[in-house]
Protein backbone atom coordinates (compact mmCIF):
# COMPACT_ATOMS: atom_id res chain seq x y z
CA UNK A 1 0.00 0.00 0.00
CA UNK A 2 1.04 3.63 -0.57
CA UNK A 3 0.67 6.64 1.70
CA UNK A 4 -1.70 8.16 -0.85
CA UNK A 5 -5.06 9.40 0.45
CA UNK A 6 -7.75 6.83 -0.46
CA UNK A 7 -9.72 7.86 -3.54
CA UNK A 8 -13.01 6.68 -5.01
CA UNK A 9 -12.20 5.68 -8.59
CA UNK A 10 -14.70 4.86 -11.32
CA UNK A 11 -13.01 2.76 -13.99
CA UNK A 12 -14.79 2.32 -17.33
CA UNK A 13 -13.84 -0.82 -19.22
CA UNK A 14 -12.46 -2.45 -16.11
CA UNK A 15 -13.17 -5.96 -17.39
CA UNK A 16 -10.95 -5.44 -20.42
CA UNK A 17 -7.25 -6.17 -20.68
CA UNK A 18 -5.72 -2.91 -19.45
CA UNK A 19 -8.75 -2.05 -17.32
CA UNK A 20 -8.65 -5.32 -15.39
CA UNK A 21 -4.91 -4.91 -14.79
CA UNK A 22 -5.57 -1.44 -13.40
CA UNK A 23 -8.42 -2.67 -11.18
CA UNK A 24 -6.34 -5.56 -9.82
CA UNK A 25 -3.47 -3.15 -9.10
CA UNK A 26 -5.69 -0.59 -7.38
CA UNK A 27 -7.36 -3.17 -5.15
CA UNK A 28 -4.21 -5.09 -4.30
CA UNK A 29 -1.57 -2.36 -4.08
CA UNK A 30 -3.31 0.92 -3.16
CA UNK A 31 -5.87 2.08 -0.58
CA UNK A 32 -8.28 3.27 -3.28
CA UNK A 33 -11.87 2.08 -3.78
CA UNK A 34 -12.96 0.99 -7.26
CA UNK A 35 -16.24 0.90 -9.16
CA UNK A 36 -15.84 -1.00 -12.42
CA UNK A 37 -18.35 0.02 -15.10
CA UNK A 38 -18.22 -2.30 -18.10
CA UNK A 39 -20.63 -3.31 -20.86
CA UNK A 40 -19.05 -6.78 -21.09
CA UNK A 41 -18.58 -6.88 -24.85
CA UNK A 42 -16.66 -9.79 -26.41
CA UNK A 43 -13.40 -8.48 -24.95
CA UNK A 44 -14.74 -7.88 -21.44
CA UNK A 45 -14.22 -10.80 -19.13
CA UNK A 46 -15.09 -10.88 -15.44
CA UNK A 47 -12.85 -13.93 -15.07
CA UNK A 48 -9.93 -11.49 -15.33
CA UNK A 49 -11.12 -9.97 -12.05
CA UNK A 50 -11.66 -13.16 -10.06
CA UNK A 51 -8.54 -12.56 -7.91
CA UNK A 52 -10.15 -9.42 -6.41
CA UNK A 53 -13.85 -9.94 -7.14
CA UNK A 54 -14.81 -10.32 -3.47
CA UNK A 55 -12.61 -7.53 -2.13
CA UNK A 56 -14.53 -5.01 0.02
CA UNK A 57 -13.10 -2.02 -1.89
CA UNK A 58 -14.30 -3.32 -5.27
CA UNK A 59 -17.72 -3.31 -6.89
CA UNK A 60 -19.01 -3.88 -10.44
CA UNK A 61 -21.88 -2.48 -12.48
CA UNK A 62 -22.73 -3.61 -15.99
CA UNK A 63 -23.51 -0.61 -18.20
CA UNK A 64 -22.79 0.86 -21.63
CA UNK A 65 -20.80 4.11 -21.69
CA UNK A 66 -23.12 5.28 -24.51
CA UNK A 67 -26.12 5.02 -22.14
CA UNK A 68 -26.20 8.50 -20.64
CA UNK A 69 -28.83 7.65 -18.04
CA UNK A 70 -26.94 4.60 -16.76
CA UNK A 71 -23.65 6.49 -16.67
CA UNK A 72 -25.15 9.45 -14.81
CA UNK A 73 -26.76 7.13 -12.26
CA UNK A 74 -23.50 5.25 -11.64
CA UNK A 75 -21.63 8.51 -11.12
CA UNK A 76 -24.31 10.00 -8.87
CA UNK A 77 -24.53 6.86 -6.73
CA UNK A 78 -20.78 6.32 -6.41
CA UNK A 79 -19.59 9.96 -6.27
CA UNK A 80 -16.06 9.31 -7.58
CA UNK A 81 -13.00 11.44 -7.00
CA UNK A 82 -11.53 10.13 -10.26
CA UNK A 83 -13.07 8.79 -13.47
CA UNK A 84 -10.55 6.66 -15.34
CA UNK A 85 -11.94 6.11 -18.84
CA UNK A 86 -10.59 3.00 -20.56
CA UNK A 87 -13.74 1.58 -22.18
CA UNK A 88 -13.10 1.38 -25.93
CA UNK A 89 -13.13 -0.79 -28.99
CA UNK A 90 -9.44 -1.41 -29.52
CA UNK A 91 -8.59 -3.92 -32.26
CA UNK A 92 -7.33 -2.36 -35.50
CA UNK A 93 -8.34 -5.35 -37.64
CA UNK A 94 -11.90 -5.23 -36.33
CA UNK A 95 -12.07 -1.50 -37.04
CA UNK A 96 -11.27 -2.19 -40.69
CA UNK A 97 -14.13 -4.68 -40.99
CA UNK A 98 -16.66 -2.81 -38.83
CA UNK A 99 -15.80 0.83 -38.11
CA UNK A 100 -19.29 1.77 -36.88
CA UNK A 101 -18.79 0.20 -33.44
CA UNK A 102 -15.57 2.17 -33.04
CA UNK A 103 -17.22 5.47 -33.87
CA UNK A 104 -20.08 4.74 -31.47
CA UNK A 105 -18.07 3.49 -28.49
CA UNK A 106 -14.89 5.53 -28.78
CA UNK A 107 -16.36 8.87 -29.86
CA UNK A 108 -20.01 8.90 -28.78
CA UNK A 109 -19.19 6.94 -25.62
CA UNK A 110 -16.44 9.38 -24.65
CA UNK A 111 -18.81 12.32 -25.30
CA UNK A 112 -21.39 10.66 -23.05
CA UNK A 113 -18.83 10.14 -20.29
CA UNK A 114 -17.61 13.73 -20.54
CA UNK A 115 -21.15 15.11 -20.43
CA UNK A 116 -22.02 13.09 -17.33
CA UNK A 117 -18.70 13.91 -15.66
CA UNK A 118 -19.16 17.63 -16.29
CA UNK A 119 -22.69 17.61 -14.89
CA UNK A 120 -21.46 15.80 -11.77
CA UNK A 121 -18.35 18.01 -11.39
CA UNK A 122 -20.49 21.13 -11.40
CA UNK A 123 -22.40 19.85 -8.35
CA UNK A 124 -19.27 19.49 -6.22
CA UNK A 125 -18.02 21.96 -3.64
CA UNK A 126 -14.90 23.95 -4.45
CA UNK A 127 -12.46 21.57 -2.75
CA UNK A 128 -13.90 18.49 -4.46
CA UNK A 129 -14.03 20.28 -7.84
CA UNK A 130 -10.36 21.14 -7.54
CA UNK A 131 -9.42 17.57 -6.58
CA UNK A 132 -11.56 15.81 -9.22
CA UNK A 133 -9.91 14.21 -12.29
CA UNK A 134 -11.27 12.83 -15.56
CA UNK A 135 -8.48 10.58 -16.87
CA UNK A 136 -8.77 9.49 -20.49
CA UNK A 137 -6.64 6.56 -21.66
CA UNK A 138 -5.64 6.57 -25.32
CA UNK A 139 -3.07 5.09 -27.69
CA UNK A 140 0.13 6.07 -29.48
CA UNK A 141 -1.58 5.07 -32.74
CA UNK A 142 -3.19 8.52 -32.88
CA UNK A 143 0.22 9.89 -33.90
CA UNK A 144 0.45 7.82 -37.08
CA UNK A 145 3.65 6.21 -38.29
CA UNK A 146 7.32 6.94 -37.65
CA UNK A 147 10.27 6.44 -39.97
CA UNK A 148 13.21 4.35 -38.83
CA UNK A 149 14.29 6.91 -36.24
CA UNK A 150 12.69 9.42 -33.89
CA UNK A 151 10.08 9.02 -31.16
CA UNK A 152 6.56 10.12 -30.32
CA UNK A 153 6.37 12.79 -27.64
CA UNK A 154 3.49 14.72 -26.12
CA UNK A 155 4.01 17.38 -28.82
CA UNK A 156 3.79 15.00 -31.81
CA UNK A 157 1.02 16.07 -34.24
CA UNK A 158 -1.90 13.68 -34.64
CA UNK A 159 -1.94 11.64 -37.87
CA UNK A 160 -4.22 8.58 -37.47
CA UNK A 161 -4.46 6.05 -40.31
CA UNK A 162 -7.02 3.42 -39.27
CA UNK A 163 -10.67 3.71 -38.21
CA UNK A 164 -9.53 2.67 -34.72
CA UNK A 165 -6.82 5.31 -34.37
CA UNK A 166 -9.05 7.98 -35.93
CA UNK A 167 -11.76 7.24 -33.38
CA UNK A 168 -9.28 7.46 -30.50
CA UNK A 169 -7.82 10.70 -31.87
CA UNK A 170 -11.36 12.10 -31.98
CA UNK A 171 -11.95 11.13 -28.36
CA UNK A 172 -8.67 12.76 -27.28
CA UNK A 173 -9.73 16.01 -28.93
CA UNK A 174 -13.12 15.89 -27.20
CA UNK A 175 -11.45 15.47 -23.81
CA UNK A 176 -9.15 18.45 -24.42
CA UNK A 177 -12.11 20.52 -25.58
CA UNK A 178 -14.02 19.79 -22.36
CA UNK A 179 -11.00 21.04 -20.41
CA UNK A 180 -10.44 24.15 -22.51
CA UNK A 181 -14.13 25.06 -22.87
CA UNK A 182 -15.66 24.03 -19.56
CA UNK A 183 -12.67 23.77 -17.21
CA UNK A 184 -13.15 20.06 -16.49
CA UNK A 185 -9.90 18.81 -14.86
CA UNK A 186 -8.76 16.22 -17.41
CA UNK A 187 -5.69 14.07 -17.92
CA UNK A 188 -4.80 12.19 -21.12
CA UNK A 189 -2.39 9.31 -21.48
CA UNK A 190 -1.27 7.70 -24.74
CA UNK A 191 0.39 4.32 -24.40
CA UNK A 192 2.37 1.97 -26.59
CA UNK A 193 1.36 -1.65 -27.28
CA UNK A 194 0.49 -3.46 -24.07
CA UNK A 195 1.06 -7.16 -23.40
CA UNK A 196 0.87 -9.49 -20.42
CA UNK A 197 -1.52 -11.81 -18.56
CA UNK A 198 -5.26 -11.76 -19.36
CA UNK A 199 -4.69 -10.34 -22.88
CA UNK A 200 -7.60 -11.19 -25.22
CA UNK A 201 -6.31 -13.89 -27.59
CA UNK A 202 -6.95 -11.94 -30.82
CA UNK A 203 -3.93 -9.69 -30.14
CA UNK A 204 -0.47 -10.51 -31.51
CA UNK A 205 1.38 -11.92 -28.50
CA UNK A 206 -1.34 -14.16 -26.99
CA UNK A 207 -2.42 -15.15 -30.52
CA UNK A 208 1.09 -16.40 -31.33
CA UNK A 209 1.43 -18.23 -28.01
CA UNK A 210 -1.88 -20.05 -28.38
CA UNK A 211 -1.42 -20.88 -32.06
CA UNK A 212 2.11 -22.12 -31.40
CA UNK A 213 0.88 -24.47 -28.68
CA UNK A 214 -1.86 -25.75 -31.00
CA UNK A 215 0.63 -26.51 -33.77
CA UNK A 216 -0.99 -23.94 -36.07
CA UNK A 217 0.70 -21.59 -38.51
CA UNK A 218 1.89 -18.31 -36.95
CA UNK A 219 0.66 -15.63 -39.40
CA UNK A 220 2.94 -12.59 -39.64
CA UNK A 221 1.80 -9.59 -41.67
CA UNK A 222 4.04 -8.69 -44.64
CA UNK A 223 7.63 -9.52 -43.75
CA UNK A 224 7.20 -8.76 -40.05
CA UNK A 225 9.19 -5.52 -40.38
CA UNK A 226 6.63 -3.30 -38.65
CA UNK A 227 7.98 -1.99 -35.34
CA UNK A 228 6.06 -1.57 -32.10
CA UNK A 229 7.10 -0.29 -28.67
CA UNK A 230 5.98 -2.82 -26.04
CA UNK A 231 4.75 -2.07 -22.52
CA UNK A 232 4.05 -4.71 -19.87
CA UNK A 233 0.47 -4.17 -18.74
CA UNK A 234 1.27 -4.12 -15.03
CA UNK A 235 3.81 -1.35 -15.65
CA UNK A 236 1.05 0.51 -17.47
CA UNK A 237 -1.34 0.09 -14.53
CA UNK A 238 1.26 1.62 -12.21
CA UNK A 239 1.73 4.49 -14.65
CA UNK A 240 -1.99 5.22 -14.88
CA UNK A 241 -2.23 5.31 -11.10
CA UNK A 242 0.70 7.72 -10.89
CA UNK A 243 -0.92 10.00 -13.47
CA UNK A 244 -4.28 10.41 -11.75
CA UNK A 245 -2.62 10.69 -8.32
CA UNK A 246 0.00 13.27 -9.31
CA UNK A 247 -0.60 14.47 -12.88
CA UNK A 248 -1.34 18.10 -13.72
CA UNK A 249 -4.86 18.76 -15.06
CA UNK A 250 -4.86 19.64 -18.75
CA UNK A 251 -1.62 17.74 -19.37
CA UNK A 252 -1.02 14.63 -21.45
CA UNK A 253 1.55 11.94 -20.68
CA UNK A 254 2.73 9.25 -23.06
CA UNK A 255 3.66 5.89 -21.60
CA UNK A 256 6.04 3.38 -23.15
CA UNK A 257 8.30 0.57 -22.11
CA UNK A 258 11.41 1.57 -24.11
CA UNK A 259 11.11 -1.83 -25.81
CA UNK A 260 11.00 -1.45 -29.60
CA UNK A 261 10.77 -4.70 -31.53
CA UNK A 262 9.94 -5.67 -35.09
CA UNK A 263 6.91 -7.93 -35.21
CA UNK A 264 9.02 -10.81 -36.50
CA UNK A 265 11.40 -10.33 -33.55
CA UNK A 266 8.46 -10.60 -31.16
CA UNK A 267 7.22 -13.81 -32.78
CA UNK A 268 10.74 -15.24 -32.87
CA UNK A 269 11.27 -14.50 -29.18
CA UNK A 270 7.98 -16.22 -28.33
CA UNK A 271 9.10 -19.27 -30.30
CA UNK A 272 12.53 -19.34 -28.65
CA UNK A 273 11.02 -19.04 -25.18
CA UNK A 274 8.51 -21.82 -25.87
CA UNK A 275 11.33 -23.98 -27.26
CA UNK A 276 12.94 -23.70 -23.84
CA UNK A 277 9.95 -23.91 -21.47
CA UNK A 278 7.54 -26.11 -23.49
CA UNK A 279 9.47 -27.92 -26.28
CA UNK A 280 7.57 -29.40 -29.21
CA UNK A 281 7.15 -33.17 -29.05
CA UNK A 282 8.96 -33.61 -32.39
CA UNK A 283 12.01 -31.65 -31.21
CA UNK A 284 11.64 -28.95 -33.87
CA UNK A 285 11.58 -25.23 -33.11
CA UNK A 286 8.25 -23.41 -33.03
CA UNK A 287 9.86 -21.10 -35.61
CA UNK A 288 8.97 -23.72 -38.23
CA UNK A 289 5.33 -22.65 -37.79
CA UNK A 290 5.95 -19.02 -38.84
CA UNK A 291 4.18 -18.03 -42.07
CA UNK A 292 3.94 -14.70 -43.87
CA UNK A 293 0.55 -13.35 -44.97
CA UNK A 294 -0.73 -10.33 -46.89
CA UNK A 295 -0.09 -7.10 -45.03
CA UNK A 296 -2.86 -5.27 -43.22
CA UNK A 297 -4.32 -2.22 -45.05
CA UNK A 298 -2.93 1.06 -43.71
CA UNK A 299 -0.39 -0.78 -41.55
CA UNK A 300 1.77 1.85 -39.80
CA UNK A 301 5.48 1.16 -40.14
CA UNK A 302 6.81 2.07 -36.70
CA UNK A 303 5.65 3.29 -33.31
CA UNK A 304 8.13 4.32 -30.62
CA UNK A 305 7.61 6.40 -27.51
CA UNK A 306 9.82 8.73 -25.51
CA UNK A 307 8.33 8.44 -21.99
CA UNK A 308 10.73 11.02 -20.59
CA UNK A 309 8.00 13.40 -19.37
CA UNK A 310 6.26 10.88 -17.09
CA UNK A 311 9.65 9.60 -15.92
CA UNK A 312 10.90 13.10 -15.04
CA UNK A 313 7.74 14.72 -13.74
CA UNK A 314 5.91 11.84 -12.06
CA UNK A 315 8.75 9.47 -11.17
CA UNK A 316 7.42 6.46 -13.06
CA UNK A 317 9.56 4.00 -15.02
CA UNK A 318 8.86 0.57 -16.47
CA UNK A 319 10.00 -2.25 -14.21
CA UNK A 320 9.84 -5.05 -16.79
CA UNK A 321 12.19 -5.39 -19.74
CA UNK A 322 10.72 -6.97 -22.86
CA UNK A 323 12.63 -10.20 -22.20
CA UNK A 324 11.42 -10.51 -18.60
CA UNK A 325 7.89 -9.45 -19.49
CA UNK A 326 7.50 -11.84 -22.40
CA UNK A 327 8.69 -14.75 -20.27
CA UNK A 328 6.21 -13.86 -17.51
CA UNK A 329 3.46 -13.63 -20.13
CA UNK A 330 4.21 -16.96 -21.77
CA UNK A 331 4.41 -18.76 -18.42
CA UNK A 332 1.06 -17.22 -17.44
CA UNK A 333 -0.63 -18.52 -20.61
CA UNK A 334 0.87 -21.95 -20.07
CA UNK A 335 -0.51 -22.02 -16.52
CA UNK A 336 -3.92 -20.47 -17.25
CA UNK A 337 -5.49 -22.32 -20.15
CA UNK A 338 -8.74 -22.35 -18.18
CA UNK A 339 -8.91 -18.56 -18.73
CA UNK A 340 -8.15 -18.39 -22.46
CA UNK A 341 -9.47 -21.69 -23.82
CA UNK A 342 -13.18 -20.74 -23.48
CA UNK A 343 -12.47 -17.50 -25.35
CA UNK A 344 -10.93 -19.45 -28.21
CA UNK A 345 -13.60 -22.15 -28.32
CA UNK A 346 -16.71 -20.05 -27.64
CA UNK A 347 -15.88 -16.61 -29.01
CA UNK A 348 -13.60 -17.40 -31.93
CA UNK A 349 -10.95 -15.19 -30.38
CA UNK A 350 -8.12 -16.31 -32.65
CA UNK A 351 -10.02 -15.99 -35.92
CA UNK A 352 -8.13 -13.54 -38.06
CA UNK A 353 -10.07 -10.43 -39.11
CA UNK A 354 -9.37 -7.20 -40.92
CA UNK A 355 -8.84 -8.33 -44.50
CA UNK A 356 -12.35 -8.99 -45.79
CA UNK A 357 -12.92 -7.96 -49.38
Amino acid sequence: MTDQKPLRILVTGGAGFIGSALVRHLVRDTPHEVLNLDKLTYAGNLASLEPIANAPRYRFVQADICDGEAVAKAIADYRPDVITHLAAESHVDRSIDGPADFIQTNIVGTFTMLSAALDYWRTLDEEARTAFRFHHISTDEVFGSLADDGFFTEETPYDPHSPYSASKASSDHLVRAWHDTYGLPVLITNCSNNYGPYHFPEKLIPLMIIKALAGDALPVYGQGANVRDWLFVEDHARALTRVFERGVPGQSYIIGGRAERKNIEVVTRICETLDRVRPRADGQSYKAQISYVADRPGHDHRYAIDPGKIERELGWAAQESFDSGIERTILWYLDNAQWWRPLVEEKGAIDRVGLKG
